[in-house]
């Protein structure tokens, strides 16, 4: 199966979706039910800005599947985070939540604004009149959002306070938030610590040793930094990395603490002394072991596909590989290791925070990364085997597992 050339991110994501559907044999109407949205909400946010002029952005609360548990999904605030958008990233989290096997369904949030250009007044009453158009969607054991791209521990935070003024205090209403007001420990590093789980497993799987081989961070955000951080602890050598203004690249190996502290202090990665300056489009095609885009969608496409050189693609954000470049890959004999299974570790350890906080407990943050570990290593297994026993791509043996689980229960709760 293709999809149209120019079709937006939601049909992209159902290529995969159909795919695992014709494995499973399921029906017209099986498919319906499980591809399209549940719940879809489209709300204006008017926001008294700094200047004293009123500007109103677009805000989306999307519900996918909640067959399997309350529904779950970060918020993003980006400048494309339209309805095609928020509706793919909503279907990815069902799949994923199912895959992982965790008790919840799959959500998204987001509104059209771009936070760089937003004071922290503006942010916080965005966020707050947000949360007012659509709290009657949300619940502890119904709709309980998360962080996500341009939002972040103090978000959460506001969207906690602003819930809890209307329903009285309610810290379990999202997950992600400071730990002085409810978060878990390991949260903040705990995409990337995922992902760099997958990527042991997976040099391990390959024969290369555990923490061998090299690695380009394409994205260096929360999830790309913490990627980063944790790979080179682990043994790996980062060789290049990027954000939204361009990227740097060192074959001999970056100093990532360096480069922290550089990022820190410039506000960017561009400019690091000790390696060379390249753009995010050259950083994606230098050779690696493992390439791994961690920022936003589609970077890798029928363009650009034919000049990607590594020998692993680690799919830390959500769907950074088209379904064309996805198969040109494959056809490649390179291992493309799917967003799903990848980018989990953050909504497990929301599953974590979540949990703690309904039974008012409070985890350590070793006993947080151990139990993170063993759900990402035990979800990768059943991808790895899924892929050899059938003769598929760990995508989809991915998919395959995830639309499976839901699809069982969903017969189990008599709606199929």
């Amino acid at each position: 199966m293709t999809v149209p050339s120019g079709a937006g991110a939601y049909e992209s994501v159902n290529v995969f979706f159909d795919r695992a559907a014709d494995r499973l044999g399921l029906d017209d109407g099986e498919r319906e039910l499980l591809r399209r949205p549940w719940r879809e909400l489209e709300v204006s946010v008017p926001v008294r800005m700094d200047d004293g002029r009123i500007q109103v952005f677009t805000g989306y609360r999307i519900q996918h599947n909640g067959v399997r548990g309350p529904y779950k999904g970060g918020v993003r605030y980006h400048p494309l985070a339209d309805r095609d958008e928020v509706r793919a990233l909503a279907s990815l989290m069902t799949w994923k939540t199912a895959l992982v096997d965790i008790p919840f369904g799959g959500a998204k949030g987001g509104v059209e604004c771009d936070p760089r250009l937003m004071s922290t007044g503006e942010l916080n009453r965005l966020t707050r009149r947000y949360v007012m158009n659509i709290e009657h969607l949300l619940d502890v054991n119904r709709d309980i959002p998360a962080p996500d791209m341009g939002t972040n521990a103090q978000t959460m935070a506001w969207m906690m306070d602003a819930y809890s003024q209307i329903h009285g205090y309610t810290l379990a209403i999202v997950t992600g938030k400071p730990v002085e007001l409810g978060g878990s420990a390991g949260r903040e590093s705990a995409t990337g610590r995922g992902v760099v789980t997958v990527m042991l497993a997976a040099a391990r799987e390959a024969g290369t040793g555990a923490g061998r081989g090299s690695v380009i961070i394409q994205g260096f955000g929360n999830v790309g930094s913490w990627t980063a951080r944790i790979a080179a602890d682990a043994g790996f050598k980062v060789v290049g990395v990027s954000d939204v203004d361009g990227g740097v690249y060192r074959p001999d190996g970056i100093d990532v603490e360096s480069l922290l502290a550089h990022s820190h202090e410039a506000g960017t990665v561009v400019g690091f002394p000790d390696a060379d300056s390249v753009s995010n489009e050259e950083l994606i095609e230098q050779p690696c072991d493992f390439l791994v885009p961690a920022a936003v969608g589609g970077v890798i496409h029928a363009g650009n596909v034919s000049n990607v050189r590594a020998g692993t693609v680690v799919e830390a954000a959500n769907h950074p590989v088209t379904p064309e470049a996805d198969d040109v890959l494959n056809d490649r004999g390179v291992r493309v290791l799917p967003d799903i299974l990848v980018n989990a570790g953050g909504v497990i350890v929301s599953y974590f925070e979540w949990s703690q906080n309904l039974y008012q407990a409070h985890w350590d943050e070793r006993r947080v990364n151990v139990e993170l570990t063993k759900i990402m290593r035990r979800a990768y297994e059943k991808v790895s085997a899924a892929a050899k026993d059938q003769g598929i791509t760990y995508r989809e043996a991915a998919f395959l597992l995830g639309v499976g689980s839901v699809a069982h229960v969903a017969r189990i709760r008599g709606f199929i």
